[in-house]
């Protein structure tokens, strides 16, 4: 095998590997019950949710009960259900196990090819497939002055290229981004529709920075050229997109607020961001007093920060014209419209419950500006072809400065102890709830209370647990997904509230009654008891052991 294989096919496999590390340890069963590293314990535990409700046939939303899908893009969920109904794999098995390495390998054969076809350079397909497993910020470099330790690899807001499969559905979008282009390389309209249009329903994001940049195109192709493919794909797959999305997502656009500049204003002022007080007390103060020379000096010495930050050795990106031999061309575009779309809806909105949701937006800026570092690099070393000692030196600093986030961040997936899980106990309830008949499942409010790691879910934080591994829709739970998706769920909250705390009886069977639940699941039955009796209320003991109780309607 050539020598460029071989790098090739070792970057790939070392990046996938490196990827997969933040998913693969997640969802197993150990000695002390099922582990969840990172996120996982909410964002992937809420994927599984919505997949196995998918599965069942039903558009119910799964933590809020009686309430249908909304103000969500379903592909990747709708992905996840489809494999387990041609597979039978838990639902969780493909999400943590099968798709991240699968997803990681396509998506560096995608680039590697992208780039190849498109400058006709090994070198910079090679940088770029290596900016898109690898790329950090410079939080690393901020803490290590400032404490002595690496860290931070969101500290100027976004995450990092090694936390990109903690969000599946924009991992996917990123590879059916890639593909699409590719297939626009070689012509092919129907296979370009069909993933431009299903991108959209993975990712929302991803289908507004995918159809501006097919517009632009589209427009100049038809300009210049009087070529209408770009325009003709465009159109086809906006319909299909509409189909798809469209009818769970009609209030979509409600949740975005106009709010300039807010991820600025929290840079430097959040403890857990880049926390530069002086900045951020100008720009406040600048603008309560209406001195706007002053307050713009601030903003966009914020904003250069906030680019250069997250960007890290990604700056290289804007050298890509160097050396240009390949013309004005689709990849350019594309690419170059995407990162600034990416960093215009971030910098002017935030959403509605989630304020930092937009911040999704910047993932794709920062993807892009990955592929065009790698074209940047390869030019930058074609400059110095006549130095191979000025060459080495450029490829370990490039590597040098920008692995040190991946290392980092790597520790929070690493460690044998999870931050999150679900106990023995709760394993064996949780399987014997999934075989009941269908019905509501009623779970106690969530409290977050101290407790040594592993922390069980129902302490660690509000999550979709008991739905996606208890197989019945429930009353409610994960409260910051119901935040995100624009659910009214806080007086559904009192009612809970209200039902756990009642000595009145009968106002208990008519609450569970009238919300039609059939089940009440109680993790810690010591503690997260109603002060009712099963019997009072008309239920029964289905299930107990010492931790957990699972109540049924008679």
């Amino acid at each position: 095998m050539p020598w460029s294989k071989k790098a090739k096919w070792g970057l790939i496999l070392c990046g996938s590997l490196v990827w997969s590390a933040t998913m693969v340890k997640s969802g197993l069963v150990y000695d002390y019950g099922i582990g969840f590293w990172g996120p996982n314990g909410h964002d992937g535990v809420w994927h599984i949710s919505l997949a196995s409700g998918l599965s069942r046939g039903t558009l119910q939303m799964p933590i809020f009960a009686g309430e249908n899908i909304r103000n969500y893009h379903l592909g990747f969920d709708f992905l996840l259900a489809v494999i387990f109904r041609l597979t039978s794999l838990p639902v969780s098995r493909i999400y943590f196990q099968v798709l991240p390495p699968v997803i990681s390998i396509l998506t560096g054969l995608a680039v590697y090819s992208l780039v190849l076809r498109w400058c006709r350079d090994k070198t910079a397909a090679w940088w770029s497939a290596f900016f898109i497993y690898f790329g950090g910020s410079w939080g690393w470099l901020v803490s290590w002055l400032r404490s002595g330790r690496l860290g931070g690899e969101s500290m100027f807001w976004s995450q990092q290229a090694i936390s990109t499969l903690i969000n599946p559905p924009f991992a996917l979008s990123v590879l059916l981004i890639l593909i699409g282009l590719l297939s626009f390389q070689r012509k092919r309209f129907w296979p370009a529709v069909l993933v431009f249009a299903v991108t959209g329903w993975v990712k929302i994001y991803a289908g507004v920075i995918s159809f501006s940049g097919l517009l632009i195109w589209g427009m100049f192709d038809w300009i210049r050229y009087r070529e209408t493919f770009t325009l003709r794909v465009l159109l086809a797959s906006g319909a299909i997109f509409s189909l798809l999305f469209f009818p769970f997502n009609q209030a979509s656009a409600n949740l975005l607020v106009w709010k300039p500049f807010w991820f600025l204003e929290t840079l430097t002022g959040f403890s857990d961001r880049l926390n530069w007080p002086y900045l951020h007390q100008v720009m406040v103060n600048n603008f309560a007093t209406g001195d706007w020379m002053k307050y713009s000096i601030a903003v966009i010495a914020a904003f250069c920060i906030f680019i250069v930050g997250n960007l890290g050795t990604r700056i290289v990106s804007i050298f890509c014209l160097i050396r240009d031999n390949h013309g004005l061309s689709l990849p350019y575009v594309f690419l170059g419209q995407g990162i600034i779309l990416g960093i215009l809806f971030p910098l002017l909105f935030i959403q509605t419950g989630t304020p930092w949701n937009t911040i999704q937006f910047f993932y794709y800026s920062q993807v892009f500006a990955g592929i065009l570092a790698g074209v940047a690099v390869s030019n930058i070393l074609k400059i110095v072809k006549f130095s191979n000692f000025l060459r080495i030196g450029i490829w370990i600093l490039v590597i040098g400065l920008t692995l040190p986030t991946t290392y980092d961040t790597l520790h929070h997936y690493l460690p044998s102890r999870p931050p999150a899980m679900i106990p023995q106990s709760e394993i064996l309830a949780l399987d014997f709830l999934s075989r009941q008949p269908p019905g509501v499942v009623l779970t106690p409010v969530f409290t977050r209370s101290d407790f040594p790691p592993p922390k069980p879910l129902y302490l660690y934080e509000s999550t979709a647990y008991v739905s996606a591994f208890g197989g019945h829709p429930v009353f409610l739970e994960d409260e910051i997904n119901l935040d995100i998706t624009g659910y009214d769920w806080r007086s559904a909250r009192q009612e809970l509230e209200d039902f756990f705390t009642t000595t009145d009886a009968s106002a208990a069977r008519g609450f569970l009654q009238g919300r039609n639940i059939r089940y009440l699941y109680l993790p810690d039955v010591a503690r997260m008891h109603p002060r009712l009796g099963a019997g009072e209320m008309g239920m029964k003991t289905v299930f107990e052991n010492t931790q957990v109780a699972v109540w049924a309607g008679n």
